[in-house]
């Protein structure tokens, strides 16, 4: 999911805040936003999105209400990086003529930084004199120290730039929307040799630094409904991991910190998977990795959200009985122009039902479809920094990621809302957020079987939007009014039907006359 180019991204808001804010009004209070809309008109399948914090409270209203009206609940955010390298955005950072960095009367050991979006409270300040919220140069810092008595001789400092309180205003829309957020924990830093693994020398840094970030989220949001657990934003492959796997072991001591000091607080996690030949794993390892990431959850609730990857190209969306057929244009820049089966280990859905078969207690299976596209094409939106470009995706994707992750998540979430929910290619052209405003009742079916019913032979449908209208069987293309429909967190449907072969698809088409993008194929 790219949390290292959202890291930076992260970095560059925060760093043009700093520069506008020394030239431009504070902006509105919110009193003067405009007022809330708390009404969901278009309940779509996805219902949480990964999001960036806006220091701007109106922004920040705006996006929140975008999200909840197309049914959102939850927002994730990424945690800042917590850096060990020396960062020259701090050196505006300045006190009593000196640098932040420098102490008098004390020996500073290591200096460590965080570029974050969010206000601390006052009792994040244990140290007078030491610890200190300082503004300098048109920007705010805090001076924090990692040891554990004021008093001590050596310090280990953290200095935070902030350009407001953007979670602040994130977990204050949500509220009134009533919406749950899961803050990023601080993300460990990396090692310079191999990036994507964390640098364990500064592990106990970060636990002291992420339990005095926790802590301070209790106090400010503890009583919050808006408050629903942490993510955590070190990625890793969701395969079979080495016992002495360096980022299992991060997650086993940060997540150790969070049952401390959050009891009973969820952690969120959303590991990727790979099924590229050259470089990935096949799907029977997905539930291996399924298994060593609940190890880590400490005794509290977790979430693992499988990043489906299809918007990078890591793993194709498909039917059974596309194995042979050729990639789709879209992710022959990432394979070339071969086919699933030459390409891939497997699909999204047979790495997704890898994983249902062993989720343990304590822990729900969700997953993250990736709403972006791994190359921008002629004439679309998308990203276009930091790089890699990537494309806008449609609609009609998104349905087929959805259906693909079948009925065993319980929850669909989805990277990530800015840009590629909300960019238009021209001012006059609709976003995937609109696009999904207007076509939401579209059905998408995530299961289908053969079952009776009162001793007579038909097809139960399982998904979105099913109710009322008819199926339609491929190939023959029989259309059969529904008999039966149930309501529940995925809605049901039956049609009498006997399929004449091995293949068929189903179309499904609602009571309100609206019929689904992709047909499921059930053996």
């Amino acid at each position: 999911m790219e949390g290292a180019w959202v890291h930076r991204i992260l970095w560059l808001i925060v760093a043009v805040a700093f520069v506008v804010g020394v030239f431009v009004p504070a902006s509105p209070g919110p009193e003067e936003c405009p007022p809330r809309d708390t009404r969901v008109s278009a309940p779509y399948a996805i219902t949480g999105y990964w999001v960036i914090p806006r220091a701007d409270r109106c922004v920040t209203r705006r996006m929140v209400e975008a999200i909840h009206t197309i049914g959102g609940d939850t927002l994730v955010t990424f945690g800042p990086r917590f850096d060990a390298r020396e960062d020259p955005g701090f050196a505006g950072c300045r006190l009593d003529g000196r640098p932040c960095a420098q102490v008098p009367g004390k020996q500073i050991r290591r200096v460590y930084t965080y570029t974050t979006s969010e206000e601390f409270g006052k009792g994040m300040l244990r140290c007078p004199g030491l610890e200190r919220r300082i503004e300098s140069e048109g920007r705010v810092f805090y001076r924090l120290s990692l040891a554990e008595d004021c008093r001590e001789p050596v310090h280990d400092l953290v200095l935070v730039a902030t350009d407001g309180d953007g979670l602040g205003n994130l977990m204050a829309e949500a509220a009134a929307y009533g919406m749950k957020v899961f803050p990023g924990l601080p993300a460990a830093a990396q090692r310079e040799d191999k990036p994507w693994e964390p640098d364990h020398d500064h592990t106990g840094a970060l636990k002291a630094f992420t339990a005095r970030v926790l802590a301070d989220y209790q106090a400010r949001f503890g009583a919050s409904g808006a408050f629903g657990g942490v993510y955590q934003s070190f990625e890793l492959a969701m395969r079979d991991r080495a016992d002495d796997d360096p980022i299992i072991e991060l997650y086993a001591a940060q997540h150790a910190v969070v049952a401390d000091v959050l009891p009973g607080r969820p952690i969120l996690v959303s590991p990727y998977i790979d099924a590229r030949r050259e470089r990935g794993f096949p799907p029977e390892q997905a539930g291996d990795g399924m298994e060593d990431i609940a190890v880590t959850r400490a005794g509290v609730p977790m979430a693992i959200a499988v990043q489906d990857g299809r918007g990078t190209g890591k793993v194709p969306v498909h039917g059974p009985h596309e194995a042979g057929a050729k990639v789709v244009p879209r992710l022959a820049p990432v394979v070339g122009d071969v086919s699933n089966a030459e390409a891939y280990y497997g699909a999204t859905h047979e790495y997704v039902e890898a994983a249902a078969r062993e989720v343990p207690d304590g822990v729900e299976l969700w997953v993250n479809v990736e709403g972006f596209e791994p190359t921008p094409a002629a004439g679309e939106c998308g990203r276009v920094d930091p790089l890699p470009l990537r494309g806008r995706t449609t609609k009609s994707r998104l349905d087929r990621q959805i259906m693909a992750s079948g009925p065993h998540a319980t929850k669909i979430i989805s990277y990530g809302w800015d840009p590629f929910f909300t960019c238009q290619a021209r001012h006059d052209t609709p976003s995937l957020a609109d696009d999904i405003a207007r076509d939401w009742q579209q059905p998408i079916i995530v299961n289908a079987v053969r079952q009776d019913r009162n001793g007579r032979p038909g097809i139960l449908v399982e998904g979105h939007n099913l109710r009322g209208g008819s199926l339609r069987f491929g190939p023959q293309g029989a259309v059969v009014r529904q008999e039966w429909h149930s309501g529940g967190r995925l809605e049901s449907a039956w049609a009498p039907y006997v399929p004449p072969g091995p293949l068929t698809s189903v179309t499904a088409t609602n009571g309100a006359g609206h019929t689904s993008t992709n047909p499921y194929v059930m053996r």
